[in-house]
């Protein structure tokens, strides 16, 4: 048992008041998860938006910039901002402007639009890749990745971090069995049949010897791997960790991949670029085109000729890359628009100020509450991690993490206007943040830190 961990009877008795709270002041939110239920599984479009902590999910009438209003008519701080989706704000004015303008001139045509040239100028501008392609998630991108580079290898194993999370892709929804060491099947998965554990393998977070050791075999077609793990908490990479760990991938031949579709809050440009480590290709979804769906991947020069070749030398047919959708007009502009005006030095300068004054904040509150808690931050994004210090892997998440604190700590900053992401409470500022929201996320905290105290 956690020694630090607050009694799971208190925490239930506060978990019941809370949803007593949320009840009484959100009738119309629960009054639409009921009625919801008759045409949606679980009352919502995506059965993900039920894993909110709550007795319903709050129905949201609109947001703008940092704010969320529901529809009950109840405003909120919102540092979830879609779970970075919105990490430039909900509707920012230069992108609400392009994308109305666009469409009222087509949406999607399956040909290149006339922002082809800016994008791919302002892609290279901003991540520093020369090549491009464009997808509409991020799963996408991942997935069309893996097979690009199984093709431009002839390799057929893939290698990620034990935690990891690229979005719906099958070969990377494995875990690590600590105690054999072995690839196995996440357990979580519904209707899984191919065995995707047999073609990937997993290896802790942070382990030079266990990277490479795997990459030994010569048969690892990508090292797939966000800069820092974010999905299970976040874990950012020991110090000269990666330009070991991008060494090991160029002496085994193993292509190095950087999923930046979280950690591009770090700096602009994301965590590669800010730290040079020159991967072969980049992922970036999300909210590169600034919530819109949209994702795109770059690669090196040396790597787009290696998929020109791949590309040449298989027969006509489809090669199970790429959508009717991808790179469609209305993405395109959404994506020229964010590029220029939203992915700026201005921007982010905001975003971290604003980031540093909250982790700030939040220390200072725990450090006098005598709470032996952690705040880890990455650029713009920051957790509050209910253990004594910033995790090394995913391991120690398991072993350290205290769900139901977690989950009591959500609902009761949304009870009082603060919006924090369900999963393991991530904060996110951005350009539209303000001091103000951050003086009204840490009042609550104080009240919090009253209530787990009596």
């Amino acid at each position: 048992m956690n020694a630090l961990a607050i009694p799971s009877e208190r925490l239930a008795a506060l978990r019941r008041q809370e949803s007593e709270r949320f009840v009484a002041t959100h009738p119309r939110s629960m009054a639409q998860a009921e009625a919801a239920r008759a045409h949606f599984l679980f009352g919502v479009p995506l059965h993900w938006m039920r894993d909110w902590p709550g007795p319903a999910t709050l129905a949201v009438e609109r947001a703008q910039g940092a704010a969320l209003f529901c529809a009950d008519g109840l405003r909120y701080s919102d540092f979830c901002l879609g779970d970075t989706g919105a990490m430039f704000g909900h509707s920012p004015e230069p992108l609400a402007q392009a994308i109305a303008q666009q469409a009222e001139r087509g949406l999607t045509c399956m040909l290149p639009s006339t922002h082809t040239v800016a994008v791919g100028e302002a892609l290279q501008r901003v991540f520093g890749l020369p090549v491009w392609q464009l997808a509409l998630s991020a799963s996408d991108a991942n997935r069309f990745l893996l097979r690009w580079a199984r093709a431009t290898t002839g390799r057929p194993q893939v290698l990620v971090f034990d935690g990891c999370y690229h979005g719906a892709v099958d070969d990377t929804l494995v875990d690590l069995d600590v105690a054999s060491g072995t690839t196995v099947r996440r357990p979580s998965l519904l209707g899984q049949v191919h065995n995707h554990h047999a073609h990937t393998r997993v290896v802790p977070f942070n382990d030079l010897a266990a990277l490479e050791a795997a990459l030994a075999r010569h048969d690892v077609a990508c090292l797939l791997a966000e800069p820092a793990l974010t999905n299970c908490g976040l874990i950012p990479p020991n110090t000269g960790y990666w330009p070991v760990a991008r060494e090991l991938c160029r002496r085994h031949g193993t292509l190095f991949v950087m999923d930046e579709t979280h950690t591009i809050s770090t700096a602009l440009g994301g965590y590669a670029r800010a730290h040079g480590l020159e991967p072969d290709a980049v992922v970036v979804g999300k909210a590169v085109a600034g919530g819109l769906p949209c994702a795109v991947y770059g690669v090196t020069t040396a790597l787009a000729q290696r998929m020109v070749r791949a590309k040449e030398a298989a027969p006509e047919g489809h090669s199970g890359i790429g959508t009717t959708l991808s790179g469609n007009a209305l993405a395109m502009a959404a994506l020229e628009a964010a590029l220029t005006h939203l992915h700026t030095e201005a921007n982010y300068a905001h975003m971290l100020a604003i980031a540093a004054l909250l982790q700030d904040g939040l220390v200072k509150r725990l450090r006098a509450a005598g709470r032996p808690w952690t705040v880890t931050r990455l650029g713009a994004r920051l957790e509050l991690q209910f253990m004594p210090r910033t995790p090394r892997h995913a391991q120690d998440v398991r072993e350290l993490a205290q769900g139901e604190l977690e989950s009591l700590t959500h609902l009761f900053m949304l009870n009082r206007g603060v919006l924090l992401t369900p999963f393991h409470n991530m904060m996110l500022a951005s350009p539209a943040t303000t001091p103000t929201d951050v003086e009204r996320l840490l009042a609550v905290f104080d009240e919090l830190l009253v209530a787990l105290a009596d």
